[in-house]
C-alpha cells in the first residue's frame, strides 16, 4: 500500500497502528531473544549520527534489527559535541555501554545523490564536500572527547548514497570503501577489505561491522531490482509527511514518512523551519496530498514516576516549540497541521499519546 498518497487522517491511523504493532513485535519473547543473542555474538555497540532526512534509515538499508542500533538527528546531520545537551546524551551513553564491558562505535554519516545533486542534502546547500569535512570535525571531536586511540570509542566517517542506499566507509589514509562498486558475492572480501582499510579498529569491533556491510550489499541488490522493475521513482526523491521531534522513533523503519529531528541543537528552530519547508515542497510537486501533514513529538522513558513526568513536559514543550516555530514561518502550511505528543516507554517500545 502506498501510505503516501493516503488522506491525512488515514495515514495518521495507520502510523499510530505501526507504533502499537512495532511496540508488541519488540516485546516479544522471540524479538527479546533475537536480540539478546545478536549483541552477545555482536557485543560492540552502534551509534549513528545522522541527518533528518526520511531517506535515511540505517537499519533498513543494512538488514539490521530494530533496537540495535542508537539514532541521533539532526539538520544535515551537523553535530556540534559541544551543544551542552548532545555531549552530555553521547558521554553518558558511552560511560553506559563501556560500564558494561562494550566498546562503542559511532557512524558519522553523511548523504548524497549520485544522480541529481538537487536530491542530495539541503542541509548543506547540497555540497557534498562541505558534509564530508562536517563529518571529519565530528570525528575529531569525538577522539578529543574519547581519546584517539580508538581502543574502546572508534568514531567512522561513512557516506550514504540515497539513488541505491549504499555505503562508503572511510579509511584513515583517504582511501574509501564504496559497497555500491561491489556485488553480493563479494561479501566474502568484506573481512579482509575492512581490516586493509582501518587497520586501527580493533578485530572485534570490524566483525560487529561486517553483519552491516553485508546487508547493505544484499540490500542494494534488492534497491537495483525495484529499479529495474520501475518500482523506486520516487523513493530516491523526498517524500515525508511527518515531522517528528525528540527520541524514539526506531518503528518508522520504514524509509521517507519522516523528517525526525533530534532535540539536540542550540538553535533548535534551524531544523524545524527547513524540515516544514521540505513538507511544504512535498505538497506543492504533489508528491505527498495537500490536505495535511503531522507534527510528532515523543520524548522516551526509562522509569515510571518522575523520569515519566519529565518525559511529559519536556514532549510538550518540544510540541508547541515547533508548532509555534511553523506557525511563524509557515502560516499557510500551520493550517494544514495535525498534532500528536507522546512518551515512550524505552524498555517496552510502547508509544503513549498524551491528551491534548
Amino acid at each position: 500500500m502506498d501510505i503516501h498518497s493516503k488522506p491525512i487522517e488515514q495515514r495518521i491511523d495507520w502510523l499510530l497502528d505501526l507504533a502499537r504493532r512495532h511496540g508488541e513485535s519488540f516485546r516479544s519473547p522471540e524479538a527479546w531473544l533475537a536480540r539478546e543473542r545478536y549483541l552477545a555474538e555482536h557485543p560492540t555497540a552502534i551509534a549513528v549520527l545522522k541527518c533528518m532526512d526520511g531517506r535515511i534509515n540505517i537499519p533498513f538499508a543494512t538488514n539490521t534489527p530494530t533496537g540495535i542500533l542508537m539514532p541521533f538527528r539532526n539538520l544535515g546531520g551537523m553535530f556540534d559535541l559541544g551543544w551542552p545537551h548532545l555531549g552530555e546524551v553521547l558521554a553518558h551513553h558511552v560511560q553506559r555501554m563501556v560500564s558494561e564491558g562494550r566498546r562503542v562505535l559511532f557512524l558519522i554519516t553523511y548523504h548524497w545523490s549520485k544522480g541529481d545533486p538537487a536530491r542530495g542534502c539541503a542541509g548543506f546547500a547540497y555540497n557534498t564536500q562541505a558534509a564530508i569535512e562536517h563529518t571529519q570535525e565530528i570525528r575529531g571531536q569525538v577522539e578529543h572527547i574519547f581519546g584517539s586511540g580508538h581502543g574502546t570509542v572508534y568514531p567512522l566517517v561513512c557516506g550514504f548514497e540515497t539513488d541505491e542506499d549504499a555505503l562508503v566507509i572511510h579509511g584513515v589514509d583517504g582511501r574509501t570503501l564504496d559497497l555500491s562498486t561491489l556485488g553480493a558475492w563479494d561479501v566474502t572480501t568484506l573481512e579482509p577489505r575492512l581490516a586493509a582499510l582501518l587497520p586501527d579498529m580493533s578485530a572485534q569491533m570490524r566483525a560487529d561491522l561486517l553483519p552491516l556491510l553485508a546487508g547493505n550489499l544484499e540490500h542494494i541488490a534488492q534497491v537495483r531490482e525495484q529499479v529495474r522493475r520501475h518500482e523506486r521513482t520516487l523513493d530516491i526523491e523526498h517524500r515525508e509527511w511527518m515531522i517528528c521531534l525528540g527520541r524514539g522513533f526506531d518503528f518508522l523503519h520504514t524509509p521517507n514518512l519522516a523528517l525526525i529531528i533530534g532535540p539536540y541543537s542550540p538553535d533548535l528552530a534551524d531544523p524545524i523551519r527547513k524540515a516544514a519547508g521540505i513538507i511544504e515542497d512535498n505538497m506543492k510537486t504533489e508528491r505527498i496530498p495537500a490536505d495535511g501533514f503531522l507534527l510528532l513529538a515523543s520524548v522516551p522513558y526509562d522509569e515510571i514516576g518522575v523520569d515519566r513526568a519529565r518525559a511529559e513536559l519536556k514532549s510538550r514543550f518540544l510540541s508547541c516549540f515547533a508548532a509555534n516555530v511553523i506557525r511563524a514561518e509557515y502560516p499557510t502550511l500551520a493550517g494544514r497541521m495535525a498534532m500528536h505528543t507522546a512518551v515512550l516507554d524505552w524498555r517496552s517500545r510502547n508509544l503513549e499519546l498524551l491528551a491534548e
